[in-house]
C-alpha cells in the first residue's frame, strides 16, 4: 500500500515546492516509485499543451511513473492569488470530491504519494471552507515545511499547533533557508527542533536555480519509514 503525505508550509513561497522536490529525488534515489499530487493550484501558464501551474510541473518531474498532467493537478485555478478568490472569478469551485477522486487514483501509481498544498495550512478554497479541511477528512499525515527567516518562529509555532488541533500528525519538517542573510540561522533551527518535537528530515541552503537542480542529499527519508530497496 502507498505511504501518502501532505506537505504544507508557514506561509506562501517558503518553499514547499522545493521541499517536495527534494522528498521525490531521495524517495527514488532510495529505490522507491513516487508520484506527485498539487490538488489545487492557483496560477497558471500557458504551455505548448495548455495552461499549467508551475509548481506542478516540477512535481510531475519528479515523478518516476508516466502520469497525466490532470492526474497530478485536477483542480487548476488561473487567476495566482487565493484559491477562493480565484475560484470565484472564474465562476467555479474547488470541489473536494474531486480532489478525492484525483487521490486515490494517483495512489495506484506508486509507492509513495507526496501532496503538495497551496499557500498556508489555513489557505481558503471558499469563503467556508479550507484546505485543511480537505486534507482532514482523508487524514493525511503532515510534513510542514518552515522558511527560515525573520518571524518563522511564530509563524511555525502557530502552524503545528493548527495541524495538531485539527487531529492531524506531523511526522516531520523541512528547514528552507529562503534568505541567505537571516541572522542567527542555527539558533532558529534549533529552537525549532526544541519546539516541534518532531524529525527534522533535511536542511535546504538558499542557492540559485534551486528547482532545477537534485536535492535529494539534503533530505533524510529514513523517519518517514523508508530504506534503500
Amino acid at each position: 500500500m502507498t505511504k501518502s503525505y501532505f506537505v504544507t508550509g508557514t506561509d506562501t513561497e517558503v518553499g514547499k515546492t522545493v521541499a517536495s522536490m527534494a522528498i521525490m529525488q531521495a524517495v527514488a534515489k532510495a529505490g522507491y516509485s513516487v508520484v506527485g499530487y498539487k490538488p489545487v493550484a492557483a496560477g497558471s501558464k500557458e504551455t505548448e499543451d495548455g495552461p499549467m501551474n508551475s509548481d506542478a510541473i516540477r512535481l510531475r518531474e519528479c515523478t518516476t511513473v508516466d502520469v497525466d498532467y490532470e492526474e497530478v493537478n485536477p483542480s487548476l485555478l488561473h487567476a495566482a492569488c487565493s484559491p477562493h478568490i480565484a475560484a470565484e472569478l472564474e465562476n467555479t469551485t474547488v470541489d473536494f470530491a474531486q480532489l478525492s477522486r484525483g487521490l486515490k487514483n494517483i495512489q495506484t501509481k506508486a509507492d509513495f504519494t507526496l501532496v503538495e498544498g497551496a499557500g498556508g495550512w489555513r489557505v481558503p478554497v471558499s469563503y467556508d471552507s479550507t484546505l485543511a479541511d480537505w486534507v482532514g477528512q482523508e487524514k493525511l499525515p503532515v510534513i510542514l515545511v518552515v522558511g527560515i527567516k525573520l518571524g518563522c518562529l511564530n509563524h511555525a509555532y502557530l502552524t503545528a499547533e493548527a495541524v495538531r488541533r485539527d487531529g492531524l500528525e506531523i511526522v516531520g519538517w523541512v528547514a528552507n533557508r529562503v534568505n541567505p542573510g537571516t541572522e542567527h540561522y542555527s539558533d532558529i533551527v534549533k529552537t525549532l527542533e526544541h519546539h516541534l518535537g518532531v524529525p527534522k528530515l533535511g536542511e535546504i541552503p538558499y542557492m540559485p536555480a534551486i528547482k532545477s537542480r537534485d536535492l535529494s542529499g539534503y533530505i533524510d527519508i529514513s523517519p518517514l519509514g523508508l530504506s534503500p530497496v
